[in-house]
């Protein structure tokens, strides 16, 4: 992996993209979190060829996002499912963020295909940029400043 990033080996953003920037990646993420955890139901909702999907799968698989549990239906052999793990749960505010700009930017005409919401009140919930005492930030009062992995060479 890291000969690929080749200068941008401290880019966090390069590195995410490793594993998740393939054409698909993030599609199999959202369907796993709408529920879906076996292949077949993978390849149902997204209409992907079945080797791209074993591909991302297993890029997924491996980087942590998902993990690989076995199943049995009655009857039938062992098979696994893709689970999202605690990595993969963490990728929530970014589907939201890419929701977002979506609906904003790219919006359908039949209106946003998910909300966030409070799980507990059904309020719904939006992406914000906090300080540590949690006052709210406006996109135009966010700046950004090198971090200490910036390499200044």
């Amino acid at each position: 992996m890291t000969a690929l990033l080749g200068k941008d080996l401290n880019c966090s953003i390069a590195r995410s993209l490793e594993v998740l920037g393939e054409k698909w990646t993030l599609l199999i993420v959202r369907e796993a979190f709408r529920g879906r955890t076996r292949f077949s139901e993978f390849t149902d909702s997204l209409g992907i060829a079945r080797d791209i999907l074993t591909n991302r799968l297993g890029t997924l698989v491996e980087y942590g996002v998902l993990s690989r549990q076995p199943y049995r239906e009655e009857g039938e052999r062992e098979r696994e499912e893709y689970v999202l793990t605690q990595a993969g749960r963490e990728l929530l505010p970014i589907m939201a963020a890419f929701t977002a700009w979506g609906d904003r930017h790219r919006a359908s005409e039949v209106g946003p295909t998910v909300l966030y919401e409070d799980a507990g009140t059904g309020e719904l919930a939006e992406l914000r940029f906090t300080t540590a005492d949690g006052r709210i930030l406006e996109l135009a009062d966010v700046g950004t400043r090198p971090g200490p992995g910036l390499d200044t060479v």
